[in-house]
């Protein structure tokens, strides 16, 4: 099978949607699938006439298509076009668009079929549309060696540097916890959103915590997999996350994660009870939670164990890719 995986040009750092994209396209080709992966330019998720006609051009007649939703989404023209002429377009949403409700809406109804990352993200499509079919392929974990862990105790937060990913909440949590031994390292991104960065590094400074919390910008490769296996804990507090692939990369390693209630990121933390799902609605309870787990070591080891018990449960890539392969070979709705 043949397919040509459109993915946008205009998100250039590590995000859950590009390195989901990457792993789907990586895997489907290990189970034997022809994957052509083509970067569409274009001032995404509508884009401009000449980025929508560069879009359109590579939806050829014939040609089974993933299309990543923040190109496809606010396009609804083109996908239709194509469907008709004969294209299977499958729209990979990773979340609903904020904006520009219609335009998804048509585009959905048009496609072939609708790919969602997870249970969260399916629900938020429909909430906003409707009930749709929807294939749910969550996002497989590869296999890490377990974290050593650290004295004093090592929480990261991976996750580019981004309002919505909520830096400066763990910030200022941590700033009421000073007196406790404890180091921190902020890894993500420094260059999506300037503005952002420079108010996460001016809470650090104005915390007095420079020297406790560290803040790397985007880390691949060894130095990444360094800070995992020095981590402790693990905290993503995005607002919004359709599934949050840095929870099951943290229970790969052994490491639990504390989440945001309301978010995807509950869903992939599951039912482990390797870590917690939290209320931020007060952000003393961040506080209180992190304060509670630096110095209860029962809850260290719980946390610690059950962690390292989902981590051999947690399925791979080539099982997300099989979910995705088998709804492309079905026949056209």
């Amino acid at each position: 099978m043949h397919i040509r995986f459109l993915i946008p040009g205009n998100i250039r750092h590590g995000s859950g949607g590009n390195k989901y994209n990457a792993k789907l396209a990586e895997h489907l080709t290990a189970l034997g699938a022809s994957v052509d992966t083509v970067t569409v330019d274009g001032d995404w998720p509508v884009g401009s006439p000449t980025d929508r006609q560069r879009f359109a051009d590579m939806l050829d007649g014939g040609t089974t298509v993933i299309a990543d939703g923040l190109v496809a989404s606010g396009a609804p023209d083109e996908v239709t076009d194509a469907v008709h002429a004969g294209t299977k377009v499958w729209i990979l949403s990773h979340m609903a668009l904020a904006d520009h409700h219609d335009l998804e809406a048509k585009a959905l109804v048009a496609a072939t079929g609708i790919i969602c990352p997870s249970a969260h993200a399916a629900a938020e499509l429909e909430t906003r549309h409707g009930t749709q079919d929807i294939v749910i392929a969550t996002p497989g974990a590869e296999k890490a060696n377990p974290a050593r862990g650290s004295r004093p105790l090592h929480i990261v937060a991976v996750a580019a540097l981004l309002p919505n990913k909520s830096q400066t909440l763990l910030v200022e949590a941590l700033s009421h916890i000073s007196d406790a031994p404890w180091t921190a390292a902020l890894i993500g991104s420094d260059e999506t959103d300037p503005s952002y960065a420079a108010e996460v590094r001016a809470a650090v400074e104005h915390s007095g915590l420079q020297n406790r919390i560290s803040v790397t910008s985007e880390l691949t490769g060894d130095a990444l997999e360094e800070q995992w296996h020095k981590a402790d804990l693990s905290v993503l507090l995005s607002r919004s996350e359709s599934f949050g692939m840095v929870v099951t990369e943290s229970l790969a390693h052994g490491v639990p994660v504390l989440v945001r209630q309301g978010t995807g990121a509950v869903e992939a933390l599951g039912s482990s009870g390797a870590g917690a799902a939290l209320d931020l609605s007060d952000p003393k309870n961040l506080t209180e939670t992190i304060k509670k787990w630096l110095g209860d070591k029962a809850l260290q080891q719980t946390w610690r164990s059950n962690a390292l018990h989902a981590r051999k449960h947690l399925h791979n890539w080539d099982t997300t890719a099989a979910t995705v392969l088998e709804a492309l070979q079905r026949p056209a709705r």
